[in-house]
């Protein structure tokens, strides 16, 4: 390693965000240890960087706890499967790795003197009563249903991170997290954009939950991953939202994938889940006054980008 060198542990680095920072990080000159057990994540998003002689590789769950020898400079806690789908199907290794995991990497970067990243969620914000939500808003979150698992625990790694630091002294950093969709996204993945492009790509009726008049910001994945590295390289301790401000509604995202695939398949209303979010909206002006950050991607663009990425999967199963 140089002097300038920094040596990183990302945890779910086979994720859609977690190997997007890994190749930022790397490609910036940095080592990186990517830990991940595959349980969402998958190998083929590291597949860029398995040979690259500044990464390795750790295939661990952190909820089981995992040891680093030498010094770390910041360790970024990113694992937890994300989307609804995974509420209902794994929510018990959702709260695993949001406790157990996420003290098991507060304790590491406590004990290598690293700076501690962790990854929130505007699901902290729960069914939010203020809009768009600022870092100041509380939140109107329900700790019960099938969402309490992935907030709850969000909120958790929140105060567990900042009682660190207040008790132990830990540097941390806290983003809140909106939105994110682009390449490396598993099309099974039960989220709104991998949904509507895998169905639009086989001419199937987009899946509609409610009237489609539900709003939300979406933030292309390199412009969250930019985001994330310069909270961390900065002085901020947080929390602060990483998002893209500009709303749509489901309605307009379905409109536009279906027009930017050529799908004529049109779409399909289904009955809204248990307390999914009307609206979702980032203020992001202290992303903008502290990190000089905002998001550069418009979303048709970056839609255009994510539709060539799931069309390259489905040519290649061909």
């Amino acid at each position: 390693m140089t002097d300038s060198q920094k040596r990183i542990l990302v945890t779910g680095a086979a994720g859609m965000l977690g190997s997007h920072i890994v190749d930022m990080l790397l490609a910036r000159g940095d080592a990186v240890i990517g830990v991940d057990n595959f349980l969402t994540g998958s190998q083929a998003n590291l597949s860029q960087v398995m040979s690259h002689p500044n990464f390795d590789l750790i295939e661990a769950d952190i909820s089981q706890g995992i040891d680093v020898s030498g010094s770390l400079d910041a360790v970024l806690h990113l694992a937890s499967p994300a989307s609804p789908l995974h509420f209902k199907t794994m929510p018990l290794e959702i709260l695993r790795v949001g406790s157990i995991g996420t003290l098991n990497a507060l304790d590491l970067a406590d004990r290598t003197g690293a700076t501690y990243l962790f990854a929130s969620s505007s699901e902290v914000y729960g069914e939010p009563e203020v809009h768009p939500q600022s870092e100041s808003y509380l939140g109107n979150v329900n700790t019960l249903g099938e969402r309490s698992c992935y907030d709850e625990t969000k909120r958790f790694g929140e105060a567990a991170a900042d009682t660190y630091r207040r008790d132990r002294n830990l540097d941390i950093r806290i983003v809140r997290i909106f939105n994110t969709y682009g390449p490396r996204n598993r099309a099974d993945d039960g989220r709104v954009v991998p949904n509507f492009i895998t169905q639009a790509l086989a001419n199937l009726p987009l899946s509609i939950y409610g009237d489609g008049s539900q709003t939300r910001s979406y933030c292309y994945v390199e412009d969250q991953a930019a985001g994330i590295l310069l909270l961390l390289e900065s002085n901020v301790t947080g929390p602060v939202n990483i998002g893209n401000p500009t709303e749509y509604t489901v309605l307009q995202l379905a409109e536009l994938i279906l027009r930017l695939t050529g799908s004529t398949a049109g779409v399909r209303l289904l009955p809204l889940p248990q307390n999914d979010p009307v609206r979702r909206r980032p203020d992001i002006t202290r992303a903008q006054d502290l990190l000089n950050w905002e998001p550069r991607v418009e979303l048709q663009d970056g839609l255009t980008r994510t539709i060539e990425y799931f069309q390259s999967i489905v040519d290649s199963a061909r």
